[in-house]
């Protein structure tokens, strides 16, 4: 080496000190933040996906989050339903005991009624002062919005969970397929006279309420019969009427029938003694029973018990009550949703599949009951059957009533709370976990491979550092050429 203007091993030395000290620097960076990407240009590829892992861990935190919060509300909305039962259960105690007419004087049926006014107002306060983050639960708002329903078809609609499309509205349609029927017996006569028997009888009438033992002397007329069973109608639930059609060739017939429609109506008529129609009913329990509707709901099949039509599917959660005449003839009817409601949005995505749809439908005691049967607020003091009234029958059956819709919206939100949201909270810790070990996996720093590399990159540049100071040190050599 004798050119001291250019000093190539100084130069190859200085290059690779930089490269060392670059080196140096990004294991330091790397030590210092944990990170192995810090930047695009350490892993420009790595840095797209994380960053899309990312984006999906702080989706699906979000997620964990607005499906506790939504198990929150349902919390307090059951939590006050809860009381509302007990309330309706005292209600129902109250009832019971006012129709023990006889055990009572007119100060304990007033007292009485004075715990049902209070009761009927604090179902009305719960129902308008629950609330979640300053907004009500029980009072109809959370509800869906609906018009145009047909009464004389569906006196009452309540509807548990709809997803309703981006217009915001949705009509249902409801089309019996199949009428109900009631049980029904036809007992024939002997002749047009309507003489039925020849001997003194005995028969039990037996309906879904209860039953009845009949005595019949020897001719007791088929009208005589008809008069009978139906004097003792509120106890056995079967109605009787005298027909002159025809049936089995014979000109006139008893044709008992239940009062109520559906597979659970039945009725029975079993001879203790004697033959209760002369011709071809000797001693043998004759019974039918009665047959349900069957009813599509959009298309749907449905649940039918009685006059009640469930559908439960993905879009559509709710409970019908169909008047006996719609039930009993192939016909449809329709209405509207037009909004309302309540959307939770438990998974990251942001569409229907994502999203819990609710209405929480109101328990005031002007919402509780039914068209049908009656409404709650009618026990109050001065209603149609408040206690002095004695209509003690109607009022258990509208706080029976009340009670079974209470307990199915307790019922449906627990669903809800046990069957999607807690489950989703699992299943979405689970995802939350596992992208998170990917996302770590490509950005976060090995610890131990990189204080290994800044255990060699400390190493190359003291050394290249040396090996400058000599290639620095070469040219001096020149000097010898001179002096010699």
């Amino acid at each position: 080496m004798s050119r001291i203007n250019t000093n190539i091993p100084a130069l190859n030395a200085f290059h690779r000190l930089a490269r060392n000290q670059d080196d140096l620097a990004l294991r330091l960076h790397r030590l210092s933040t944990g990170l192995r990407i810090n930047r695009g240009a350490d892993d420009p590829a790595g840095l797209i996906a994380s960053e899309r892992l990312r984006s999906d861990i702080r989706g699906i935190r979000q997620a964990i989050d607005n499906s506790s919060r939504a198990s929150n509300v349902i919390t307090v909305a059951e939590g006050a339903l809860n009381e509302a039962s007990a309330l309706l259960l005292d209600l129902q105690a109250l009832v019971v005991a006012t129709a023990n007419e006889a055990g009572l004087n007119e100060e304990e049926v007033n007292a009485n009624q004075l715990q049902v006014d209070s009761i009927l107002a604090s179902l009305n306060r719960i129902a308008n002062t629950t609330t979640f983050a300053g907004r009500k639960l029980l009072d109809g708002s959370r509800s869906y919005l609906v018009s145009g329903v047909p009464p004389v078809a569906l006196p009452t609609v309540e509807l548990f969970a709809v997803q309703l499309p981006s217009s915001g509205s949705r009509t249902v349609t409801v089309k019996v397929t199949q009428s109900a029927l009631t049980a029904t017996v036809a007992l024939v006569g002997t002749n047009t006279t309507g003489i039925s028997t020849t001997s003194a009888t005995v028969v039990e009438i037996k309906g879904k309420p209860g039953s009845q033992l009949l005595s019949f002397g020897a001719g007791t007329t088929l009208d005589t019969i008809r008069l009978a069973v139906n004097n003792a109608t509120a106890i056995t639930g079967v109605s009787a009427v005298v027909s002159t059609a025809g049936i089995a060739g014979v000109a006139s017939a008893l044709v008992l029938s239940s009062t109520a429609v559906g597979a659970d109506a039945f009725v029975s008529v079993s001879p203790i003694s004697g033959n209760l129609i002369e011709s071809g009913n000797v001693n043998t329990t004759i019974r039918g029973v009665g047959r349900e509707a069957a009813v599509l709901i959009d298309g749907q099949q449905t649940l039918v018990r009685g006059l009640h039509a469930d559908v439960r599917t993905a879009g559509l959660d709710a409970r019908f009550a169909l008047t006996r005449g719609f039930a009993q003839t192939l016909s449809s009817a329709s209405f509207t949703i037009t909004g309302g409601g309540s959307i939770f949005q438990i998974t990251p995505l942001v569409n229907p599949s994502g999203r819990i749809d609710l209405g929480i439908n109101p328990i005031s005691t002007t919402h509780l009951g039914t068209a049908a049967t009656g409404w709650l607020y009618t026990l109050q003091s001065g209603g149609g059957n408040d206690l002095a009234g004695g209509n003690f029958s109607t009022a258990q059956a509208i706080v029976d009533e009340a009670v079974q819709q209470v307990a199915v919206a307790r019922g449906r939100l627990g669903n809800m709370q046990r069957n999607q949201i807690d489950p989703n909270i699992n299943s979405q810790k689970v995802a939350l976990e596992n992208v998170t070990a990917s996302e770590s996996l490509i950005r976060d720093a090995d610890i131990a491979v990189e204080v290994s590399a800044l255990t060699r990159a400390q190493i190359l540049v003291q050394s290249t550092q040396n090996t400058l100071r000599v290639a620095n040190s070469l040219p001096t050599s020149v000097l010898s050429l001179l002096s010699g």
